[in-house]
């Protein structure tokens, strides 16, 4: 240890953390040549390439994927002992913050935490991006997004997945809907029924596989990118369409619409927080990870939301 630079440490992390030379430049506040002669220290002493260079970044070898645990577990050990001076106070300082939401999550977890972000830190202010799972990861890393919410599971080492809650399925039409009456449809209704559809960036992939899954693709009417338009569509149709029963009491609760049970089982889905390592974030970076946890993860019956949201 005599010889090694607790700095080279952190850098380690960072790069295995971010896959970049330019964003753990960023974050250290150095440049990039100085991440790359600490990059040269640490292979020298550790005999390995620790990085190799593909089309997505830098991809670690399995040398580094056993030195990496262990190197940022000491450093969270360290971090947590000196921290006390270096935290974000909401409740006195400024933060803007970008997010990447769904359209979803723009109309039923937005105005949560946004309400509740005005009531504990009053000059904490959002930007709000659409989210693409696609390149999420890439612009979480890259330090274009502070955070982003999504359904699908995304694995990867460079990020943090925070599980928030568990969502079902349900269907859902207008309140004077033609046919569907009571409180659950049949599959013999369901399939007697034209549907809506989404499909697009967001990874609500469930509610066009299950109508796959019993031939009834063939049955959607509408075949849209965003979940938003549902409500305005179905309460004016008599269409039925798939969706997440906490998305459907949102909907329900501002526009003359039903829910109903469906006729099988659908595979619970998690919706979850993703973020860098706490190791990669700032200060106010931490606190809004732990703030977003805290707010989204606590399931509430739209009617308990404040009016503000």
């Amino acid at each position: 240890m005599s010889s090694f630079d607790l700095n080279l440490a952190r850098v380690f992390v960072l790069l295995y953390e971010t896959g970049s030379v330019t964003a753990t430049a960023e974050t250290l506040h150095v440049t990039q040549p100085t991440v790359s002669y600490s990059l040269a220290k640490l292979r020298r002493h550790f005999d390995d390439d620790l990085f190799r260079r593909t089309g997505r970044g830098l991809t670690p070898t399995a040398g580094a994927r056993r030195l990496y645990e262990p190197l940022q577990r000491a450093l969270a050990d360290i971090d947590g002992a000196v921290r006390q001076g270096d935290d974000f106070d909401p409740a006195t300082m400024p933060g803007r913050f970008t997010v990447a939401l769904s359209d979803l999550g723009e109309v039923t977890l937005l105005p949560r935490l946004v309400a509740a972000a005005r009531a504990r830190a009053p000059r904490v202010s959002f930007t709000v991006r659409a989210l693409d799972v696609d390149d999420a990861e890439g612009r979480l890393r890259s330090g274009e997004l502070d955070a982003f919410v999504a359904t699908p599971v995304l694995t990867s080492h460079r990020t943090v997945r925070i599980p928030l809650f568990h969502e079902r399925y349900v269907g859902m039409v207008a309140a004077d809907h033609p046919r569907v009456r009571g409180e659950s449809v049949t599959l013999a209704e369901l399939a007697a029924e034209h549907h809506a559809t989404v499909y697009g960036p967001s990874g609500h992939l469930v509610p066009r596989s299950v109508l796959a899954t019993h031939g009834l693709l063939d049955r959607a009417a509408v075949d849209a990118t965003r979940f938003s338009m549902l409500p305005y569509l179905l309460e004016r149709t008599d269409l039925i369409a798939i969706v997440p029963e906490y998305v459907g009491e949102v909907f329900t609760a501002s526009h003359r619409l039903r829910l109903v049970r469906l006729p099988f089982e659908t595979e619970p889905i998690e919706v979850a927080l993703y973020a860098r390592h706490e190791a990669s974030r700032s200060p106010s970076q931490r606190w809004l990870v732990q703030f977003m946890a805290e707010v989204l993860g606590e399931r509430v019956s739209p009617a308990q939301l404040p009016p503000s949201a």
